[in-house]
């Protein structure tokens, strides 16, 4: 007898606090990307529900992707890691071609027509996600060697270089760091993880200077106030908003900063809004929310059924937490402004639907652990 491609579904193998605290997360998107938007979207397109009504659909279409892939055994998603690094390696690729990509303060991140569009890094830096833990659970063995660890290094660089292009440095750093938790998790050798280290430190000033507007932008972080209404613009009125909503904020829906004052407030700075709509209480709570998701995500690695299941799952949430941590640094003004979605909460269609079909891994591994361990207690 065949075994059938999808899982048959019961509740109870089901992570509901993870599923729990994801769907808390969107809902808390939905309510501050209306609150962030509802100005700029009626002056910008006559709808003050436009951004929001994007984030639900893509919230819908990342609900049906992460029960699908929820249910898809996650050893069969591995079995095409190469493919999967070619059709992320080619996305990236595309965004330079004209006609395809589309272009957006100066960046090339998206590829689509007309209303419907995908951010190719979105993507792509899950993509890298399955190919690493495919292909280090596959050569353990050897990993502590540099000819083993050579193409995740190759794969991972190509990546990076070509988001880097886009350009968008965040999203480099993000993928950056994430590949090195995965390598350490892999079992590379001590002595090469140490010298990537301090390559990736001294890389990261080199790629700041090399370009003018990040050395503006760096400048701006060491003093906003000496260029405010140009490369400091945007750190001041993020720290005006924030400083605004002190421990318990202004009210939701009574943020002055979302009209037009901040720049993408409902997106990479709806952080911003959050603390000064809900104040430092409201922002502790939804730093708990992180910090519960990510917890789960380091408990379903540690119980997962296998080295892939563990390195994927290790991954993920890496990945989930990387990207947090910029978002919330950049906000915040303890790095220099760099542009990065806070995860399941700022606008975002593609980056919703992929954190989402990422989860639904989660789910499946999470799943397969349940199951091993129920037939090991019979």
């Amino acid at each position: 007898m065949t075994k059938k491609r999808f899982d048959k579904f019961n509740p109870i193998t089901i992570n509901i606090l993870l599923l729990t605290v994801v769907l808390l997360l969107c809902i808390i998107g939905f309510v501050f990307i209306y609150s962030a938007s509802k100005y700029s979207a009626e002056v910008l397109y006559g709808n003050s529900k436009h951004f929001v009504i994007k984030q639900i659909i893509g919230f819908g279409i990342g609900i049906v992707a992460m029960v699908l892939v929820a249910r898809l055994n996650y050893h069969r998603l591995s079995k095409f890691y190469i493919w999967i690094a070619v059709a992320s390696i080619v996305l990236l690729l595309l965004v330079f071609i004209p006609g395809v990509s589309i272009s957006a303060n100066g960046s090339r991140r998206w590829i689509g027509y007309g209303s419907l569009s995908i951010q190719s890094s979105e993507v792509a830096k899950f993509g890298f996600v399955i190919f690493a833990a495919t292909y280090m659970s596959r050569n353990y063995k050897t990993m502590h060697t540099f000819k083993t660890m050579l193409p995740v290094i190759a794969v991972g660089g190509l990546i990076c270089l070509l988001i880097l292009l886009e350009p968008n440095l965040s999203v480099t750093l993000c993928v950056g760091m994430v590949m090195l938790i995965m390598l350490y998790l892999g079992g590379i050798n001590k002595k090469y993880f140490v010298l990537m280290l301090i390559a990736a430190g001294l890389l990261v000033p080199i790629l700041i200077i090399i370009e003018p507007y990040r050395l503006y932008r760096l400048l701006a972080f060491i003093n906003p106030w000496a260029n405010p209404q140009d490369e400091g613009f945007q750190l001041i009125q993020s720290l005006y908003s924030l400083g605004a909503g002190g421990m318990f904020g202004v009210g939701i829906g009574n943020s002055m900063q979302k009209y037009l004052f901040l720049p993408f407030a409902e997106s990479d700075f709806i952080l911003a809004i959050i603390g000064e709509e809900v104040g430092f209480f409201g922002i502790a709570v939804l730093f708990g929310l992180y910090i519960l998701l990510i917890s789960l995500g380091i408990k379903i690695a540690i119980n997962a059924p296998d080295r892939l299941g563990t390195l994927l799952a290790a991954g993920i949430t890496s990945l989930i937490a990387c990207q947090t941590l910029i978002n919330v640094a950049v906000v915040t003004g303890s790095i220099p402004p760099t542009g990065i979605p806070l995860p399941f909460i700022s606008a975002g269609g593609s980056s919703l639907i992929v954190f989402m079909s990422a989860i639904g891994v989660l789910m499946n591994i999470d799943k397969r652990s349940r199951k091993n361990n129920f037939a090991v207690s019979k």
